[in-house]
């Protein structure tokens, strides 16, 4: 028994110091050089405790942990995500919208003109949607080399008078980082960014990816019905409001860009088991073909490889049909293997 009481004390010493060292690290209000020195003043204050530990003291080092523990868990229960920085500008404004009858206004749609990946003509437009032709939903994944990894999109099309769908929204979840401040995927377990949910012109989203960050692009049309489309439109829409409203941290696993949407469809749809390819974000198309919400008739395979849009949509950066021309070949659009809306 004292074997493993000593073995769960140097565990919990050596947990404390590698967690608390990162969580001062990334949050300790302090510029980034003081924020390390401080990371490594507890990782020096936990080394003593433990080199206390093996030279067979028990309840010193077990107090001075508990208290050091403590005091740390304050301070980190107190943090408290931001409203007001001088964000990026590419998060600035968060989505909003209303409805009125079948009528959705979004306050707040991104439609900038990408010069390059931090460098952008800016413009936020208000824009309204006729709920009633909301025919479509894309899942949009933009990979970037790292094996698993990968940005999600939600693009919402609309169909013309004719029935044709020309009309498209897409929701992107993102870190809404301060101006100049690099993304960390690690930052992103320690409170280090806010949340974020942005309704962008799909030539903005898509081509920000495609044609100046250079990602691998990927749209799978899916077979969502037009009952749970709208409710999903709609539910994203009251998330971001009240995102507005009470800001929140951005988590690298619990609030990303898959899991929250997953959140909000579990509310839609239920029975949806949980799965590890809704962590690893580039394995989602994966987990929505095997519950049936891809086209059907066709292999994983096949829609990734016809959905792949990235050439075309750098063959028609400036196209004034630009959504349209990037769907030719999608399995589901234009390909006479399902209905367009």
């Amino acid at each position: 028994m004292s074997l493993l009481l000593d073995l769960a004390l140097r565990l919990a010493l050596v947990g404390s110091a590698l967690w608390g060292a990162l969580a001062l690290g990334f949050r300790f209000p302090a510029a980034p050089a003081r924020r390390r020195l401080v990371g490594l003043g507890w990782l020096l204050l936990l080394g003593l405790l433990l080199s206390w530990h093996w030279q067979g003291a028990r309840i010193g080092p077990s107090l001075c942990l508990a208290v050091a523990m403590g005091t740390l868990l304050c301070w980190w229960r107190r943090l408290q995500p931001a409203r007001d920085l001088d964000w990026a500008d590419d998060v600035a404004r968060l989505a909003t919208g209303r409805v009125s009858g079948d009528r959705l206004v979004l306050d707040r749609v991104r439609r900038f003109d990408w010069c390059s990946r931090d460098q952008a003509r800016t413009a936020w437009e208000r824009r309204e949607y006729d709920l009633t032709r909301l025919a479509s939903l894309d899942l949009i994944v933009s990979a970037w080399g790292r094996p698993g990894i990968a940005h999600v999109l939600l693009s919402f099309g609309f169909a013309d008078a004719a029935g044709e769908v020309d009309d498209f929204v897409a929701f992107s979840v993102e870190v809404r980082r301060e101006r100049h401040e690099p993304f960390s995927e690690l930052g992103g377990f320690f409170k280090r960014f806010e949340l974020a949910i942005i309704a962008a012109d799909e030539r903005d989203a898509v081509r920000l990816r495609s044609n100046v960050r250079g990602e691998r692009v990927t749209l799978y049309r899916t077979m969502l019905g037009e009952s749970e489309r709208r409710r999903l439109l709609l539910a994203l829409v009251e998330e971001a409001n009240q995102l507005a409203l009470e800001p929140r941290f951005y988590h690298t696993i619990r609030a990303n860009c898959t899991t929250l949407v997953f959140s909000l469809m579990r509310r839609i749809t239920e029975g949806l088991p949980l799965d590890h390819r809704l962590l690893l974000t580039g394995l989602l198309p994966g987990y929505v073909h095997d519950h049936g919400g891809l086209v059907p008739g066709h292999s994983l395979r096949e829609l990734s490889r016809r959905g792949e849009i990235t050439r075309r949509a750098q063959a028609c950066h400036d196209a004034p049909d630009f959504s349209r021309r990037i769907r030719e070949g999608v399995p589901g659009w234009f390909d006479g293997s399902a209905p367009l809306a």
